[in-house]
């Protein structure tokens, strides 16, 4: 009786541990994918063309732009982070797309006199791209 008693607690001790190691590794959920309530996503996928973003990215909706000297931009809206350091939301993009190296000095990403109205259509072109 003992002995069955023990295979009994050692059965459910090992029956919980799967339980207690999936809840451990749970995660919370992804947080929204940021979006651009302002600005013209149309106007924003000519002016990427129109600056010559596409020579260096990959971008989904802009014609001939397939480069590989920077990261691909598609699935934009879903990042986290913009340039590995700026949590993704509206004003930080339009503040490193106007100003990549006020925001990060020396990063390849030259400023390219992007104006605050162009930068806020860009930004809601590439939050589609989710």
């Amino acid at each position: 009786m003992k002995l069955s008693c023990r295979l009994w607690a050692l059965g459910a001790a090992l029956i919980s541990l799967p339980v207690v190691a999936i809840t451990g590794c749970a995660s919370t959920p992804a947080p929204p994918p940021p979006e651009s309530r302002s600005g013209r996503p149309d106007r924003g996928a000519d002016l990427i063309a129109q600056y010559g973003c596409g020579s260096c990215h990959t971008i989904p909706g802009v014609t001939r732009a397939d480069g590989l000297v920077g990261p691909p931009l598609t699935r934009f809206g879903a990042r986290s982070y913009i340039a590995g350091e700026l949590p993704n939301n509206a004003d930080n993009l339009r503040r490193w797309i106007s100003d990549p190296q006020g925001v990060e000095p020396g990063t390849a990403m030259p400023n390219l006199g992007v104006d605050a109205i162009d930068a806020q259509d860009i930004v809601a072109y590439l939050y589609t791209l989710d």
